[in-house]
């Protein structure tokens, strides 16, 4: 199974955009599908965005449909996650994790979601 690294968050006003990376470090990434999730203070973890192993499958919370892009490039072993149109209350710390699928990713309950990495913390605020 890949280690995985979070990178890009940082602070960004309400509307802006933000792209966050998940870079595995090694060659298995491909191998599974790869889902966000992110944790907001005193909030539950929350999924966000799933890709298939091969990405031409990709699913989106409902907070986030419309807004967020998941891809992959698999050669470079990395899970991209653009955000745009950003909101006060997408603050929290993302994190990528890998699963068998989506559907495992989508059925996964909020206590459930377990961080494989040290997360990204993204803020948005005026």
């Amino acid at each position: 199974q890949p280690q995985l690294v979070e990178s890009g968050g940082g602070l960004v006003q309400p509307g802006g955009s933000l792209r966050l990376s998940c870079a595995a470090s090694n060659s298995t990434l491909g191998y599974y599908a790869i889902g966000w999730f992110r944790q907001a203070p005193g909030k539950e973890r929350e999924g966000v965005s799933c890709a298939g192993a091969s990405g031409a499958y990709t699913r989106h919370s409902e907070s986030v449909q419309g807004r967020f892009t998941i891809s992959r490039d698999n050669s470079k072993n990395t899970v991209y996650l653009q955000m745009d149109s950003l909101k006060a209350e997408d603050t929290g710390t993302y994190y990528c994790a890998p699963y068998t699928s989506c559907s495992e990713w989508s059925s996964t309950k909020r206590d459930q979601f377990a961080a494989w990495g040290q997360g990204t913390q993204v803020t948005v605020s005026s």
